[in-house]
């Protein structure tokens, strides 16, 4: 029987939860050389309700009512309306884009974000550099580059055109032969990462207790052989857990009777950040001057763009980094000023020698 995966399974429920209709929605930093950021939220919608999803509550980045908003309509290829709502407003630095941050109290308020803004100074060029960056979920995780190779990391974090123009192209085999394979990997990685922090948080609540002869050490030596439990049960894992057989498959009859209320609780904590409540969304980033590095993708529009998911931040941080330069003109004209002062000076040096 095919396998199936504790992520497909909670996939499927949250499903059942989130509609599929949801509005596409795009972050974009305009950042200025002074440090102030202009951020637009835009949200598109083929269904024409748009106006009552706005809310507060349901945007994936913090909004309130300084922001100006507006709507608009405009077509698609298939001749579609596409129900647009942008918001903007103007953020004086960064300290109070963080701000906003630490206050939101949007669909993504419990995840843990902040951005960066720097500028160097190099006399003919300044350099910027701005970021925004997402915590990490997990405690115990393991980083999905250690299941994941070259090829397969850059499907990972691509965005969704990319991924639909790639499946979709020339080499369309060899792409979802690629996507197979990332899935295939990632839900391994999704079910050790439960195991590993489910040994961990569970460690954390039973260590120091009198007669625990379990160490954290002597678990995580078990750890593959849970995983492979995990896989072989599938879709029964639930009720197996609830009926106590599971946890005395890992722990024994005697443990599992033990430390059934600490079991459960670390299984709690570890679903609820494993599984995190997220509203994903897009981001770009306008940089002033010319983009010297980034980690980004360029959409169709040349601008920079990273989606924004929860599985890019279960076991590590994900940041955004755009860097650029500016000329500094005066810099320019200062220096070849000076240039000729001195030239100048040794030719009439040279003159008056002769």
């Amino acid at each position: 029987m095919k396998r199936r995966s504790i992520k497909l399974i909670v996939s499927l429920i949250l499903m059942l939860i989130v509609s599929c209709n949801d509005p596409e929605t795009v972050v974009t930093n305009y950042v200025h050389t002074d440090g102030s950021v202009t951020r637009k939220i835009q949200m598109k919608s083929i269904e024409g309700d748009i106006k009552k999803r706005f809310k507060i509550s349901e945007i994936q980045v913090p909004f309130d009512s300084t922001w100006a908003v507006k709507d608009s309509v405009e077509l698609d290829n298939k001749g579609d309306s596409i129900w647009i709502k942008t918001a903007e407003k103007q953020f004086k630095n960064i300290d109070e884009l963080n701000l906003a941050y630490k206050t939101d109290s949007g669909a993504n308020k419990n995840i843990s974000r902040q951005a960066g803004f720097s500028k160097r100074f190099k006399w003919f060029n300044t350099e910027f550099r701005f970021y925004e960056r997402i915590d990490k979920e997990l405690s115990f995780g393991y980083p999905i580059k250690d299941f994941l190779n070259k090829d397969e990391l850059l499907y990972f974090y691509s965005t969704e055109d990319l991924k639909n123009t790639k499946e979709n192209g020339t080499d369309s085999l060899k792409f979802r032969a690629l996507r197979d394979s990332v899935k295939n990997k990632t839900d391994n990685w999704t079910e050790k990462n439960l195991v590993s922090e489910w040994i961990g948080e569970f460690s954390k609540l039973t260590s120091g207790k009198a007669g625990n002869d379990m160490t954290i050490q002597s678990l995580k030596a078990r750890e593959d052989e849970f995983v492979k439990i995990t896989e072989k049960n599938g879709i029964k894992l639930d009720s197996l857990w609830k009926n106590g057989v599971l946890l005395k498959e890992f722990i024994g009859e005697d443990n599992a009777l033990k430390y059934k209320v600490e079991a459960d609780s670390a299984l709690s904590i570890v679903t609820k950040n494993l599984f995190v409540n997220f509203s994903d969304y897009s981001v770009r980033i306008v940089m002033p001057g010319k983009l010297i590095g980034t980690n980004g993708f360029i959409d169709s529009s040349h601008v920079l763009l990273w989606p924004v998911k929860s599985d890019y931040f279960m076991t590590e941080p994900y940041e955004m980094l755009a860097e650029s330069k500016e000329t500094n003109i005066w810099a320019w004209i200062v220096s070849g000023l000076f240039l000729v002062f001195v030239l100048s000076g040794v030719i009439i040096r040279v003159i008056k020698k002769d």
